[in-house]
């Protein structure tokens, strides 16, 4: 099995899973990437997975799904033309034709039902955990963001997370204002500045590194919180709302 990251827009990534002749694509916001890749490598579409209704997600369904019968996986509470199998938390589907099962996470905070999609130590979150940071918050709240990456965060150590913006080293900048003293997301933002340099991706990250460098995922940690209460002026007794502080606080950094 290969995971093949096709840049779309400024900064998404359309991850593509594929196994022998078939493929499956994630969040699809612009068919062309995709169809170009099964054009130049012979593969069938074999299903789609949706995270959410964002149009950078979803703008591609209409395209990719024209003249073909397949599944069309999304989350049952959001309103997205073009998804026949709508999902709640923890069901489970399969595709066969890349013999992958996959375990639906229910993640709102970024949209109402933003769903995400796991499977053997594979995490594709759409816009909810980003490497070094998170999804802004458009329709739901705070603390349901918050037990959202609780949930994620909670998933193996070894997981891989296959978000859908290639947003790291700006997470990272914030990452360094909201914790600054933590060598371990130094020495990844160094090898993700290598990384860019040469036109590579940064994706994918895993659990285990996001609980390493995260300041969204680390709330408890005494960097992360006395600087919350530098930034809130105010006392933050709990975890819940140190997030809700950092995550305004990203919102104008």
């Amino acid at each position: 099995m290969q995971i093949i990251p096709l840049p779309a827009f400024s900064d998404n990534y359309i991850w593509l899973i594929r196994e022998g002749r078939h493929a499956v694509v994630v969040d699809p916001g612009d068919a062309a990437p995709v169809l170009d890749y099964l054009e130049r490598n012979r593969l069938e579409l074999a299903a789609i997975l949706v995270t959410h209704h964002h149009a950078d997600h979803v703008g591609g369904l209409d395209t990719l799904v024209s003249g073909r019968e397949l599944p069309v996986y999304g989350p049952r509470r959001e309103a997205i033309p073009g998804v026949n199998f709508p999902l709640d938390d923890h069901d489970r589907i399969s595709v066969p034709e890349i013999g992958l099962e996959f375990e639906i996470i229910d993640v709102p905070g970024h949209t109402r039902g933003h769903i995400a999609y796991y499977t053997r130590d594979h995490l594709f979150c759409g816009d909810t955990l980003f490497c070094a940071g998170c999804g802004r918050i458009f329709e739901g709240t705070p603390d349901q963001l918050n037990a959202s990456l609780q949930r994620l965060a909670a998933l193996p150590t070894e997981t891989r997370v296959y978000c859908t913006h290639e947003y790291t080293l700006s997470n990272l900048r914030f990452a360094a204002a909201a914790e600054p003293d933590n060598p371990l997301r130094d020495a990844f933002l160094a090898e993700c500045e290598r990384l860019r340099a040469d036109g590579k991706p940064t994706l994918p990250s895993t659990i285990g590194r996001e609980l390493d460098i995260n300041p969204f995922l680390r709330c408890d940690e005494p960097g992360v919180r006395n600087s919350a209460i530098k930034q809130a002026g105010r006392p933050l007794p709990e975890p819940a709302a140190v997030f809700a502080v950092l995550r305004e606080w990203k919102n104008h950094f």
